[in-house]
This record gives structure tokens, C-alpha cells and sequence, in this order.
């Protein structure tokens, strides 16, 4: 008899630790879900595209122009790039201080949208993975802007501050050049934009000795960084419905290292910044609900029939 009841207490405590663990789990489960709503994060996000693809970046700008024909990528190439919205192009300078040596260089785009790469193709991967070796570790380098023409917009920074919850941000619009697609329009341009940097890095190749640069940013739900770990804290914002992201890639060999890349960078930005900012969706008008027409956050015409 008086083992009967040791046997039914350690049974029923087992039982009781699985009630009360379960418990917890169900009201953790639950209080991660409330907060969730609470919060409006959003867990799930959407695919979001616009009408101008990586290609339609002009082919010429006041101090650029193309020189030969886009790369066109494999299949193979291209289910490892996890994307078909890119372009793969080099420019030469027009009017170059060295009229014998153009400086040249490859700009590589590629969009990302919805269940994006949560560790994005960055040439410290690619390039190694293809053979080539890296000498020493990255540097991030300030890509020097020509800030002139920038005019803030008073009411997408209000929008901006208000969606994100950030304090001190200014959203800023530039004009699109005489090449663009719309030419004379003014776009808006990243959040963060005065701080726009490069992180370059060095690299050699098999059979030759010749230093090649390369270096990117990314635009990730309409702002910016340097940092492939950061792509997926700005594309994955649980405030934000949609996850999106562009990385913009400079190449160079016949330079003197990563401040003249950075400065090649900023030449071609100048001319160009606008006409990438058409292939990137324009993320003012996200937070707002004016873009895409599904948008969950856009407000319901009155007249509109229910459920629509």
C-alpha cells in the first residue's frame, strides 16, 4: 500500500509539468500572437514589383556610356543568383581626364522581392566561390554625393518618421536626367541617402596579378546599407507587409583602390541614383498604401463595392 501512492505522485507530477509547460508554451504562443497583432508586425510578406526592370537603367548619362552589350547569365547562373531582375553592364567615361586610359567599370543590379535570399550574393561569396581570393578584409568607404539638386519632401519625411517610428529622417527627391525614362520627373531617394557608402573589397585572380575592386550597397525597403546581414533587418521589417531589396554593385580593375571605386561609384550615382530609384519600388508611397493597387494598407473608396 505504501507504494502505490509514491508511483501515482510521480505520475501525476510528471503529469502536472507537462500541463503546466504546455501552458506556458500556449500562452507564450498566445501573447507572441496578440503581440503581434498589437503591434502590427506583419510575419508574412508579399511580393512587390514596379513597372521599370534592372535593364531599363539608362544606357548613357552625362559622364557614362555603355560599351559593349549586357551579359546575359545562364540558367545556372542565374538559379544561384536567385533572380532574373538584373542587368550586368559596363560603362566608360565620356570625357576622361586620360584620354589614351578611359576608366571603365561594371554596374550590377539585381531586385530581390517577397521570399527574398536571407544572405544575399555579395562578391565575398561569388567571387571567391569562382576562384578568385580576397586580400585582407572589407573597407566601408563614403560614396561622396552631389547634394544640390536634393529637395526634402516635408510630407513623405513626416510619413516616413510616423510608419517607422523614427525621430530624425529626412526623405529627399531628385530630378531624373534628359536619359531617363521620364525624363524632367522628380523621384524620391532612399532614407539615408547623406550617409550612402560603398564596402568595397580587394581581389586577385588566377594567372594574373592584376587587383580587382568590388563594391556594393543595397536598397532594402526604402532605405540603405552596406552590410549583407543588415539587408534582411531592413527587407524583413515585421512593420512592413512587403520585403524587397536591390543590390547595386561596382567592379573595376586599373584603379588605385577602394576610394577610386568609391568615387567611380559616385560619378556614375550622380548621374544615375534617380533612374535606379524607377526599379525599386518608391516606399513612401508603401507606408501610405497608394502602392501596389493591393496594398493593404490602401484606404477603401467609399463607392467601392464590399470585398474588393
Amino acid at each position: 500500500m505504501s507504494q502505490t501512492p509514491r508511483r501515482f505522485s510521480a505520475r501525476s507530477s510528471r503529469t502536472a509539468a507537462f500541463i503546466v509547460g504546455a501552458g506556458i508554451l500556449f500562452l507564450s504562443g498566445a501573447g507572441l500572437s496578440a503581440a503581434i497583432v498589437g503591434l502590427k508586425w506583419y510575419t508574412h510578406k508579399l511580393p512587390i514589383n514596379v513597372d521599370f526592370k534592372c535593364p531599363s537603367i539608362p544606357t548613357r548619362t552625362p559622364h557614362w556610356e555603355q560599351v559593349g552589350s549586357d551579359a546575359i547569365m545562364t540558367e545556372a547562373i542565374l538559379e544561384t543568383l536567385g533572380t532574373h531582375n538584373y542587368v550586368d553592364r559596363v560603362y566608360i567615361e565620356r570625357e576622361p581626364a586620360d584620354p589614351k586610359n578611359p576608366r571603365a567599370v561594371q554596374v550590377h543590379l539585381a531586385y530581390y522581392t517577397g521570399s527574398v535570399d536571407t544572405v544575399p550574393h555579395v562578391p565575398e561569396r561569388c567571387f571567391v566561390a569562382g576562384g578568385a581570393s580576397i586580400s585582407g578584409s572589407s573597407q566601408v568607404v563614403p560614396i561622396a554625393l552631389h547634394r544640390d539638386a536634393w529637395l526634402p519632401d516635408e510630407a513623405a519625411s513626416a510619413d516616413t518618421r510616423a510608419a517607422l517610428g523614427l525621430k530624425d529622417v529626412t526623405i529627399y527627391s531628385a530630378r531624373l536626367g534628359p536619359d531617363s525614362r521620364a525624363p524632367g520627373n522628380r523621384v524620391r531617394l532612399p532614407r539615408g541617402v547623406e550617409s550612402l557608402d560603398l564596402r568595397v573589397s580587394e581581389y586577385t585572380h588566377p594567372g594574373s596579378d592584376e587587383k580587382q575592386y568590388a563594391g556594393y550597397f543595397f536598397i532594402a525597403n526604402g532605405g540603405l546599407t552596406s552590410s549583407a546581414q543588415n539587408v534582411r533587418l531592413l527587407s524583413f521589417d515585421l512593420r512592413s507587409d512587403y520585403a524587397c531589396y536591390l543590390k547595386v554593385q561596382f567592379t573595376a580593375t586599373h584603379i588605385k583602390g577602394a576610394d577610386e571605386l568609391a568615387s567611380i561609384a559616385a560619378s556614375i550615382l550622380d548621374d544615375m541614383l534617380p533612374d535606379i530609384m524607377l526599379v525599386v519600388p518608391d516606399w513612401t508611397d508603401v507606408i501610405r498604401g497608394e502602392y501596389p493597387a493591393d496594398n493593404p494598407r490602401r484606404k477603401k473608396n467609399p463607392a467601392e463595392p464590399a470585398g474588393r
